[in-house]
């Protein structure tokens, strides 16, 4: 929190991360939602989100913005909270902000019942925003804001049937007559929640969490039209954030186009729960035809491919695991048993290493096989971790077999019983 604090507070552009995800170790910040607007004379990126606390529950009290020129240094904090939404005090799940006439509208939505769904506003896109009044006719999670062409606003809301309707000139109501239901369903889209709308080359675009496979919405699906109201064609997924956590469960983000480039912006969990989950970004296409070809889930993100030769914090880093092992609140990989797998995509070596060094905290004790193939038929090193007391750490280092050279993934592949926990990776690292 102090952390999280020190960043709130800042008034300079910070060097977060331009890798994923984006905001650690500063926040975790989930149900991204991006906005690109021109401030003080500067094109920035917005990502609104909700504030993960706690593996006990989604979300919080608190909502967070962030914004960045480049993709790489980042500024914002806390935008809202739920103590300036007078006729409750409910958890803040995921929100949307939109300007108009050199306001900005935050539009929040709350766990429990009654008015669910609200707006508050502010002259600044950082915030804070105030005066929270509810949004009548909207009684369901995840509003999002889209303005077409003629200036009508359109308000998109729902679970499992998304809604919408219009907005009126103050943009903090809806018309109830222009309430429209149904515009994507689960039975016939795989629309979940969290839905996101966007125009391109004429087509209006729905981005969602989807629950096209596994049953679950870990995917960012999205279905197109030719009327903002549709009806709307399933063209398929966008990403798919399963195998980021052993728990993970859901998926909520946006997409935005950025200085030419499309990106996606969606979640990952952490910490062998459903919740603390972080934002990540990926490039994505749209192509001619209006499809946008699947992408999966980097390391590198919106940034340059991982540096191997430092460990600043790059077992976080890790884009896909393999059984119980995860990313903890100490930016650790723990939980570790036999057959797991952490895998980055990429890292770039500039210069061949000769040396492997990793620093653990041996429970059990096992093995670790160091590759850049997927079979790990010639793993580049094999380092054994002795038992310990769960507590201490210790450094191991081994020479590598080969030279890797370029930009590669790596993967580890943990060796050893698969019924206790093996040891914790606290941070790995190549020597020259």
């Amino acid at each position: 929190m102090k952390r999280l604090l020190t960043l709130i507070a800042a008034t300079a552009g910070i060097a977060l991360a331009a890798q994923n995800p984006v905001f650690i170790p500063d926040a975790y910040n989930s149900d991204p939602q991006a906005r690109v607007w021109t401030v003080d004379g500067e094109e920035r990126l917005f990502i609104y989100g909700s504030r993960d606390e706690n593996t006990a529950y989604y979300c919080s009290r608190r909502y967070d913005v962030f914004s960045t020129t480049d993709m790489i240094h980042w500024r914002g904090g806390e935008s809202f909270s739920s103590d300036e939404v007078p006729y409750n005090n409910e958890f803040l799940y995921a929100p949307d902000c939109m300007e108009k006439d050199g306001k900005y509208y935050l539009y929040y939505s709350q766990s429990g019942s009654g008015f669910v769904e609200g707006t508050a506003v502010c002259d600044s896109p950082y915030g804070p925003f105030r005066d929270g009044k509810p949004v009548e006719w909207a009684q369901q999670i995840d509003p999002s804001v889209f303005v077409d062409d003629d200036g009508t606003a359109w308000l998109f809301w729902g679970q499992f049937s998304a809604k919408c309707a219009k907005l009126n000139p103050d943009m903090r109501s809806i018309d109830p007559t222009t309430i429209r239901d149904g515009i994507i369903t689960e039975s016939e889209h795989h629309f979940h929640e969290g839905i996101q709308a966007f125009k391109h080359n004429g087509t209006y675009y729905l981005v969602f969490a989807d629950i096209s496979r596994r049953g679950t919405p870990t995917c960012l699906g999205y279905a197109t039209s030719d009327s903002v109201t549709g009806p709307y064609t399933y063209r398929g997924v966008i990403i798919d954030n399963f195998g980021c956590d052993p728990a993970v469960w859901n998926n909520h983000g946006s997409v935005a186009c950025f200085k030419g480039q499309w990106y996606v912006f969606y979640h990952r969990s952490s910490c062998g729960s459903v919740t603390m989950r972080s934002t990540c970004i990926e490039p994505i296409e749209i192509l001619p035809d209006g499809s946008i070809p699947e992408v999966r889930m980097t390391s590198t993100g919106a940034g340059d491919p991982l540096s191997p030769f430092v460990d600043d914090n790059l077992p976080a880093r890790a884009c896909m695991l393999k059984g119980h092992v995860r990313i903890d609140r100490d930016l650790h990989l723990s939980g570790i048993r036999g057959g797991d797998m952490a895998e980055w995509i990429n890292f770039d070596f500039l210069v061949s290493p000769t040396t492997f060094s990793i620093t653990v905290i041996p429970n059990t004790g096992g093995r670790i096989r160091v590759a850049t193939d997927l079979l790990y038929k010639a793993p580049l090193a094999t380092i054994e971790v002795p038992s310990g007391d769960g507590q201490t750490p210790i450094t191991l280092e081994a020479k590598l077999n080969s030279s890797p050279i370029g930009v590669l993934p790596l993967r580890l592949l943990f060796d050893g019983p698969d019924t206790s926990d093996l040891f914790t990776i606290v941070s790995f690292s190549f020597k020259i």
